[in-house]
């Protein structure tokens, strides 16, 4: 049985549905990927074989390429969350993690290009957590 996983931006304009397993599951913490998060890294999957439908929004996709590079951005116009792309002249699916709705049964392979990670983003095990907002 195919896996099927639905997601959706933050504003819900762009929705689509993912047929088809993932690869494999990067957290990336180079400088262009923690631009593109505002945060510690970028968390995404990827496939060379599941499909993507959109079910809303995709003429409200802009993609970002940084010239010169492989490194590109998919994002919905209206409240800029990351959403899916095709990259590679459409070989290979990447889906922000954060971007799905459904679970996925699949655990991050590997912290990626941990030489670029933010100084503030290690030895975080004594920092405290929570259950929701502070305060």
């Amino acid at each position: 049985m195919p896996h099927t996983h639905h997601g959706a931006c933050q504003c819900g304009t762009v929705r689509f549905e993912i047929s088809g397993a993932f690869d494999c599951f990067f957290l990336c913490h180079c400088a262009r990927c923690r631009k593109d998060t505002g945060s510690a890294h970028a968390a995404n999957l990827f496939s060379t074989t599941a499909t993507i439908t959109w079910a809303s929004g995709q003429d409200n996709i802009t993609t970002y390429k940084v010239p010169n590079t492989r490194h590109e951005k998919s994002f919905c116009r209206t409240c800029g969350s990351a959403v899916p792309g095709l990259q590679m002249d459409g070989a290979l699916l990447v889906v922000p993690a954060g971007s799905l709705d459904s679970a996925i049964d699949i655990r991050p392979n590997a912290h990626i290009c941990c030489a670029d990670r933010a100084g503030w983003d290690s030895n975080l095990q004594d920092v405290p957590s929570m259950d929701g907002l502070p305060g």
